[in-house]
């Protein structure tokens, strides 16, 4: 008998094991490949924590991996050395969350850690906002961000509200490796652990907390006001924890008219009118388009389930909607946002923007063009946190904003992770704010580009399910590491940056970066929560059009050698 089958017959027998997770197991007791899939592994504790489908299974998200996860992190919070350690949660509108976040809420009591638990779901950033109010250990969301609905996660948190960084991972790790059966987990009751106080139940006060840090980083409340009457928003929280407060966050500087696309409006763990619900894709927009249409709608903005993601649409030179994408909305608010506090004179000498390697060159020329400093960090917001707390600490830069290509942005200090609803508020108060100026979103990115370069980006991935799509990922970086190329459509291939080896003082990771003698770059970068590898490009041209052949010669390249 193989070791999967093994695994696979311990948990079929073991009396630890609930009958509803037998009965699911046994139902596929003919199906080998199923078996294999569900225990070949123990669901990775990677970038940001557990994320993976629902089911039974080491390599599935369950009690029983979320029990692990969580003993692992109360050992964790244990050994920091505070006298009574805390760790704050929060879920989403997915399957199974709520009971995934009680689950962790009982092992955290059951070894004396105390839970604060949002009595409903919430978004992602305002459990890292609530870590730092309440001076927690760590902090636990259970998601999986813009997944598919099989898909749910666990992200955790460390006490300064981000998430943890390869050090502090490794440790629960570490940890959780040395859990042996689930004889390991400690757990006890949900009213033996209110009756104790290891259970406490959060609600509105740390909502109101929590939105007034988030409006506190308005721009131009005053022009908000000034134009409500006339300024009209379309909002999708796609199912998720961003309906209440995008539309409170939005109301409270002055907003008016904000239309809610009502099929999308209450939470829906199958996220049933999208086919992903990620803001990120075009799809995903298609009812609000409608509704925008319908009202002649300024802007679009949409959240992620969790709302840590904010993609937006504006109108374009011709009155119909195009789709910004995260580098666009990026440097957008990037501008927007010095752009105001230099106005104020309230820019500081010592500003700094923080990005990833894998996010386009263009805020950062806008940021520099400022006068403020650029931080590249590796992919994962994580990373932008850390930053904040060392800044914090040591004085030597003042956070202005950190963003990701992959729709993720923070401005204000009040959290340590991406915030959609601070987003969401920043790119409708900016709308806001040119259009009293005669100018649309659409107008402003046109002027930066014929200011600061055409720049032109593009993400392409490839999924490959299963062990043999992980070793298959395996090779194709391998092979890319031993032949990289020297010459792409005429153009030297001037740099290749392999992130695995450590470099420019960043943690190591399995990515790479290639970089030309034009300044065009491109970089494959396998994902940390979900098996797939995705490719990145950017270009930077004199013209639109220029910077679209650049990026189509260029993807065109990698693709072909990929599918060799």
């Amino acid at each position: 008998m193989t070791r999967v089958h093994e695994l696979y017959e311990k948990w079929v027998q073991d009396p630890a094991i609930d009958e509803e997770t037998k009965k699911e197991l046994i139902s596929i007791a003919e199906q080998a490949k199923e078996i294999e899939d569900r225990f070949y592994k123990d669901l990775e504790f990677g970038t940001g924590g557990l994320r993976g489908v629902i089911g039974a299974g080491t390599n599935r998200m369950n009690i029983y991996t979320v029990g692990k996860a969580t003993q692992a992190l109360a050992e964790f919070a244990l050994n920091q050395g505070v006298a009574n350690p805390s760790v704050v949660i929060a879920y989403d509108s997915r399957h199974r969350s709520p009971e995934f976040a009680l689950e962790a809420a009982l092992v955290l009591a059951g070894n004396g850690v105390k839970a604060y638990v949002f009595e409903s779901l919430r978004p992602t950033p305002e459990l890292s906002f609530a870590v730092r109010e309440l001076n927690a250990s760590a902090g636990v969301v259970v998601t999986a961000s813009h997944n598919p609905p099989e898909y749910n996660g666990y992200k955790v948190y460390g006490a300064d509200g981000g998430q943890l960084v390869p050090q502090d991972a490794a440790e629960v790790l570490a940890n959780i490796q040395k859990i042996e059966g689930f004889d390991g987990v400690k757990k006890i009751s949900r009213s033996e652990a209110e009756e104790k106080g290891l259970l406490e139940w959060l609600g509105s006060e740390m909502d109101e907390k929590y939105l007034a840090a988030v409006t506190s980083v308005s721009q131009h409340p005053e022009i908000v006001k000034q134009t409500s009457g006339d300024f009209r928003i379309v909002f999708t929280p796609l199912h998720g924890t961003g309906n209440k407060p995008v539309r409170e966050a939005l109301g409270r500087i002055g907003f008016e008219q904000v239309h809610i696309v009502k099929e999308q409006e209450h939470p829906d763990s199958n996220f049933s009118t999208v086919k992903s619900p990620n803001p990120e894709e075009r799809e995903a927009f298609t009812l609000a388009l409608q509704v925008a249409r319908e009202t002649n709608a300024d802007i679009i903005v949409g959240t992620d389930p969790d709302a840590d993601r904010m993609g937006a649409v504006v109108k374009d030179d011709k009155g119909d909607y195009f789709v910004l994408t995260g580098n666009q909305s990026g440097a957008i608010i990037v501008n927007y946002l010095l752009g105001s506090l230099q106005e104020r004179g309230e820019l500081p000498a010592n500003g700094v923007v923080i990005k990833t390697i894998v996010t386009s060159e263009m805020g950062a020329v806008i940021a520099e063009s400022y006068g403020a400093k650029v931080l590249n960090t590796l992919t994962g917001f994580k990373y932008i946190g850390e930053k904040m707390t060392e800044f914090e600490s040591t004085g030597e830069y003042q956070f202005l904003f950190g963003y990701e290509e992959s729709y993720g942005y923070l401005a204000g200090t009040y959290a340590r992770d991406k915030d959609a609803i601070v987003a969401a508020m920043l790119i409708c108060e900016a709308a806001a704010y040119y259009k009293s100026q005669g100018k649309t979103l659409y107008d402003v990115l046109q002027e930066l580009y014929r200011t600061h370069g055409y720049f032109l980006e593009k993400l392409e991935s490839k999924t490959l399910k299963g062990k043999d799509g992980v070793e298959q990922i395996g090779r194709m970086m391998e092979d890319w590491r031993a032949n990289p190329p020297e010459v792409i459509e005429g153009i030297e291939v001037a740099e290749v940056e392999d992130y695995s080896k450590g470099i420019q003082g960043l943690p190591k990771e399995n990515v790479l970066k290639f970089i030309m003698k034009d300044g065009s770059w491109f970089c494959l970068r396998p994902s940390g929560t979900e098996p797939k590898i995705k490719f990145y490009f950017a270009v930077k041209g004199t013209t639109g059009e220029e910077s679209a052949e650049k990026l189509d010669q260029l993807v065109r390249f990698v693709l072909s050698r990929v599918e060799q």
